[in-house]
């Protein structure tokens, strides 16, 4: 085991999972908000404060960030849906004109086949040279 680090898995005949971050093994690279300002009563050399005074200026501005992107994560979200509802009405609207022209499709190839059964084929005169016999060639 590493210098300063714990066994924090909890069974000694798990085989863990290699790399950092994947097992409880390793402790994190990253301080919380709250470490950072526990650190600072421990450290008292002015690069430690300014420094830490650095690092809890970059927290409130991730948590400022944080709240600009959820609130534009929300009407992100508000607009995505109304693009949704719109796509389905014009795809509803596709299918009804598919269903009607379908129809009338089918109800031309109806009119078609009764065009052809009413008006039988007329036998057509051949064209090419005829024998004397009357065969043709």
């Amino acid at each position: 085991m590493n210098k300063g680090q714990e066994n924090l898995s909890g069974s000694q005949t798990v085989v863990l999972n290699t790399g950092r971050g994947s097992n409880l093994k390793y402790l994190p690279f990253a301080f919380t908000e709250l470490g950072v300002a526990m650190l600072s009563s421990v450290l008292h050399s002015e690069t430690a404060i300014d420094i830490n005074r650095k690092i809890m200026r970059a927290f409130v501005e991730l948590r400022r960030f944080v709240g600009m992107v959820s609130t534009d994560y929300v009407e992100l979200k508000k607009e995505i849906m109304e693009v949704r509802n719109y796509i389905e009405e014009i795809l509803a609207d596709q299918n009804d004109i598919n269903e009607e022209h379908s129809a009338q499709l089918e109800a031309i190839s109806l009119a078609l086949v009764e065009l052809q059964s009413n008006h039988p084929q007329k036998e057509r005169r051949r064209i090419g040279f005829r024998q004397s016999d009357g065969t043709d060639q």
